[in-house]
C-alpha cells in the first residue's frame, strides 16, 4: 500500500472530483503543519509529501532538511506548492523538494506528478484489441494489433508491422467499463523474436492519457488484482472473438 501524507487544504481542492488517490491501494494521512507531517512520516514511512512552503511551525526548508539528512526518511518523494511570486519560487528552490509547484495550483498537473512520484507502474494482461494509426513507418494507415499487457503507463502491444524504436503512434481502444482510451504513444522497446514464426512486440509509452484515463486504467488494474486474489479471474472475458 503506498501512503501519502498531505496538507488538509490541498487534499480538499483533491477530492473535488474523482482522482486516482481514491483507490484503496492508497492510504492518506492529512496533516496541518510539517511538524506533524514529520511526525506521520517517521511513524509511517510515507511514500509522498505534498506540503507547502508557508505552512505554520516548522519552515518548509527546515522541515525537507531533516527529511533529506535522515538516512531512514530521505527516500520519500516531496512536493512542495508555493504562492506564484519570484521571491516565493526562490525560497522554494532551497528546499530539497523534487518539485516546486506555483499556485494557483493547477489540480492536473499536480496530479500528474503525484502519479510520476509514486511509480505506479504495475502492469496487469490484458489482451484486446487495439485500432492503431502510426506516423512512424506506416504513416497514415490505420491497422490493429493486440495488447499483451497494460500499465497506466504503457503497454506490450503485438503486429505484424514493423516499427523502430522512437517511432510515434496513435492508439485507440476501450476498458472492460467501456472507457474509451485515445493516446498518442512511442514505441520505446522492440522485443527480439524469438523464431522467424513469432509477431513483432513492442513497448509502447503513453504520453498525452489524461489523468481520469490514467485512473480508470488503475481501477482496473486494482480490480482485476482482487478478482485473481479471490480465485475469480477470468482471461476469456476480455478475449475478443
Amino acid at each position: 500500500m503506498k501512503k501519502i501524507v498531505i496538507t488538509d487544504d490541498i487534499k480538499a481542492l483533491i477530492e473535488k472530483e474523482e482522482s486516482f488517490l481514491n483507490r484503496s491501494i492508497f492510504r492518506i494521512f492529512t496533516v496541518t503543519s510539517n511538524e506533524e507531517a514529520l511526525s506521520v512520516h517517521r511513524a509511517e514511512k510515507a511514500n509522498l509529501i505534498i506540503t507547502k512552503l508557508d505552512m505554520p511551525g516548522m519552515s518548509c526548508e527546515t522541515f525537507c532538511s531533516v527529511i533529506r539528512n535522515d538516512e531512514g526518511l530521505r527516500t520519500v518523494s516531496i512536493i512542495v506548492v508555493c504562492a506564484g511570486k519570484e521571491s516565493d519560487i526562490e525560497k522554494s528552490s532551497k528546499c530539497k523538494a523534487n518539485i516546486i509547484i506555483a499556485a494557483p495550483i493547477d489540480r492536473a498537473v499536480l496530479l500528474e506528478k503525484a502519479h510520476q512520484f509514486l511509480n505506479i507502474s504495475e502492469r496487469e494482461s490484458y489482451r484486446v484489441l487495439l485500432g492503431v494509426k502510426a506516423s512512424g513507418n506506416y504513416r497514415k494507415t490505420p491497422f490493429l494489433c493486440r495488447s499483451e499487457n497494460i500499465s497506466a503507463s504503457g503497454m506490450l502491444i503485438e503486429t505484424d508491422k514493423i516499427f523502430n524504436k522512437g517511432d510515434i503512434i496513435t492508439c485507440s481502444f476501450f476498458l472492460p467499463d467501456s472507457t474509451h482510451i485515445s493516446t498518442t504513444s512511442e514505441i520505446v522497446r522492440v522485443v527480439e523474436k524469438r523464431d522467424e514464426f513469432d509477431t513483432n512486440q513492442y513497448g509502447i509509452k503513453f504520453y498525452d492519457i489524461t489523468p481520469e484515463k490514467r485512473s480508470a486504467i488503475e481501477a482496473f488494474i486494482e480490480k482485476r488484482i482482487e478478482e485473481r486474489s479471490k480465485g475469480c479471474f477470468k482471461t476469456e472475458e476480455d478475449v475478443p472473438d
